[in-house]
């Protein structure tokens, strides 16, 4: 079994989420009738509507940036003294983030969302799991475990804390050290919006650094139904409080399902949970015969991962289980 500390290893294989069609290759069945549990994205997603023509045949303008990242700076409570970067993907920032410093250490402790170590191993750094380093990455709450980190772990001349899953508990936001010299805070919107597809993320740190990264990504890096989508969504508080109740009433049902059939909760969010099971390839495996896929992770036999399906899936998932 393979340990944490050889998930640093930058040639070793970035497993994720999702991955549906070599399940169904696998196991059989159409897409329309599985159900993903393996990638922490909101099954509610939050509804598409108001797109014009221009959205679609126009460059996006100045004037639509701005608006996003003013709703941005609204809701998340960004300081003053931070820029804002709207980017394609929290994922695109992940990878540009290594070449705003020269190459050195990098402290991730794992496990953790993997891509961070794959681009500053690309770029020629040496990723490590703890002692002194130039950089720093903590995922905030980590993937796949929920752990919460604290603002004394921000110590490195360039932190990177992704917030990609915080949105589900706003009120442990690392937001107010944005403002710092080195910091830089991500956001997706795909997880708690549900609405991956979209490709939206956002890099928030000081106006210098973030002119850097902006450099980094060229013009017109997000599309104008992003903008606009993106923009609605942020100004919609009441959704966002709803979507927090909701989650944390599906995640209380969910675990009540797991425990009773043996699991022990291990940590998470309310947008995935992660449990110890007795063999998790014979779970995932089982799951998979009933045509839903769950996340299992190389470094452990006993972590099951497991997002939250939709209202229509949860008999599927019960009578799976």
């Amino acid at each position: 079994m393979a340990t944490p500390s050889e998930n640093l290893n930058p040639r070793a294989r970035r497993d994720h989420g999702g991955g549906l069609d070599g399940a169904i290759a696998t196991y059989g069945g159409a897409r329309s009738d599985w159900i993903d549990l393996s990638t922490g994205i909101n099954p509610h997603p939050y509804e598409v509507s108001g797109l014009t023509p221009s959205d679609w045949t126009e460059l996006p303008d100045h004037g639509a940036f701005e608006r996003l990242s003013s709703a941005a700076r609204r809701f998340w409570s960004v300081p003053e003294a931070a820029a804002i970067l709207p980017a394609p993907g929290a994922s695109a920032l992940i990878a540009r983030i290594p070449a705003l410093a020269p190459e050195g250490r990098v402290q991730i402790t794992m496990p953790t969302y993997n891509e961070h170590a794959a681009a500053f191993a690309a770029q020629g750094w040496r990723v490590q799991p703890d002692g002194p380093a130039e950089a720093r990455v903590v995922v905030h709450p980590n993937n796949p475990d929920g752990r919460i980190w604290t603002e004394a772990d921000a110590n490195a001349p360039l932190t990177v804390i992704d917030e990609s899953f915080c949105d589900v508990s706003p009120e442990t936001s690392l937001i107010h050290l944005a403002a710092r010299p080195g910091v830089i805070v991500l956001k997706s919107f795909g997880k708690f919006w549900g609405l991956a597809g979209l490709r939206l993320g956002f890099a928030i740190g000081q106006p210098n650094l973030i002119a850097r990264l902006n450099d980094l990504t060229g013009p017109w890096a997000v599309s104008g139904p992003a903008l606009r989508v993106g923009e609605q969504a942020l100004r919609d508080t009441g959704w966002a409080s709803a979507t927090r109740q909701r989650l944390t009433m599906d995640t209380a049902r969910l675990d009540q399902l797991m425990t009773d059939r043996g699991a022990a909760l291990v940590g998470g969010t309310t947008l995935f949970r992660l449990y110890e099971v007795d063999d998790a390839a014979s779970w995932q495996n089982r799951l998979a015969r009933a045509q839903i896929w769950s996340r299992v992770f190389p470094y452990s036999q006993t972590y099951l991962r497991l997002g939250l399906p939709p209202s229509d899936g949860w008999a599927k998932l019960e009578a799976a289980l």
